[in-house]
């Protein structure tokens, strides 16, 4: 799958994924009273406005990007009927030929860890007719329980050419609570994890890359090119840039030589671009899907200085 990845990246000239994380006040508010209108004021309204909203987003940047990442909490948040347009959209956009990133952050062991993955990036057989559940190309997954949690996942990954998103080293400011501890070997806890996804890299190998890859935030430049340096062979899905304040610079050290080995994400400001002073003067928010394009075209003119 990450040669598969690879190659739409290179397609597209675009290493960059929209991530689709709507939330009831990003939603313009024509799209979520036309849905009133028809479903009343419940979830079922708010679920249809996303998968709206979604939808347009798509149709004015599928050519644009390799990838998608949906984040499902957004979704899970409106209950089954969320669910429902989770699944609309995965299924939306692989249509419109988007590979898909199922942001689900999963993490448990054996049977459980197996159900995720079958049900995520996997098949499920019933009385001898194979269904596939969500079907996303990708998931992120959580390794705090170790390879009992991430070994499910790897074997459906080689049964169904999928990959995987190891969380290593992440944005968030907080993350320095754990992950930057120092083991008892003087290693941290972040290069011990980076050690353990080399190692559980080369049962799902992809040509040059690995089938599992590895969540390394922007907003620590200095780590993600240390990083670089040991993970050879691993790819690396980017979150922090725009909203989170990381910038172009930041990410130069997360790809390697030849411009390969991550994927970079963009959620808020792409999908809320027509709240943004830069796009407010050219797109009304009606026309919040051309304004996401043109932050689209802004982002790989941006990332691609620093290549």
């Amino acid at each position: 799958m990450i040669s598969k990845l690879i190659k739409r990246i290179q397609e597209t000239n675009a290493p960059i994924c929209v991530g689709l994380d709507p939330m009831p006040d990003l939603i313009p508010a024509s799209v979520l009273n036309s849905n009133y209108e028809i479903y009343g004021k419940n979830l079922r309204a708010v679920a249809e406005s996303f998968f709206e909203f979604n939808k347009k987003i798509i149709d004015a940047c599928y050519d644009l990007i390799p990838a998608v990442k949906p984040q499902i909490a957004m979704y899970e948040q409106l209950g089954i009927e969320g669910l429902i347009v989770y699944e609309k959209t995965v299924r939306y956009c692989k249509d419109k030929g988007l590979l898909v990133i199922g942001d689900i952050k999963r993490g448990d062991i054996g049977s459980t860890s197996l159900a995720y993955a079958r049900g995520h990036i996997g098949s499920i057989n019933v009385e001898g007719e194979v269904f596939k559940p969500f079907d996303t190309d990708m998931v992120t997954v959580n390794p705090y329980l170790g390879i009992d949690g991430i070994k499910p996942f790897i074997d459906v990954c080689n049964e169904e050419d999928k990959a995987i998103f190891v969380l290593l080293k992440t944005s968030n400011p907080s993350s320095k609570d754990f992950q930057d501890k120092v083991m008892n070997d003087g290693k941290l806890l972040y290069e011990e994890v980076a050690d353990s996804i080399a190692e559980w890299g080369a049962l799902s190998m992809d040509g040059k890359y690995s089938n599992v890859a590895a969540v390394v935030g922007a907003t620590y430049p200095e780590i993600s090119k240390k990083l670089r340096k040991r993970l050879k062979s691993t790819y690396f899905l980017v979150p922090g840039y725009g909203a989170q304040g990381a910038g172009a610079e930041d990410l130069r050290y997360c790809f390697d030589e030849d411009g390969l080995g991550a994927i970079v994400n963009s959620s808020r400001g792409i999908i809320a671009a027509y709240k943004q002073e830069k796009y407010k003067s050219k797109f009304s928010e009606a026309e919040f899907d051309l304004a996401a394009k043109e932050a689209v075209k802004d982002m790989i003119k941006d990332i691609s200085s620093v290549l």
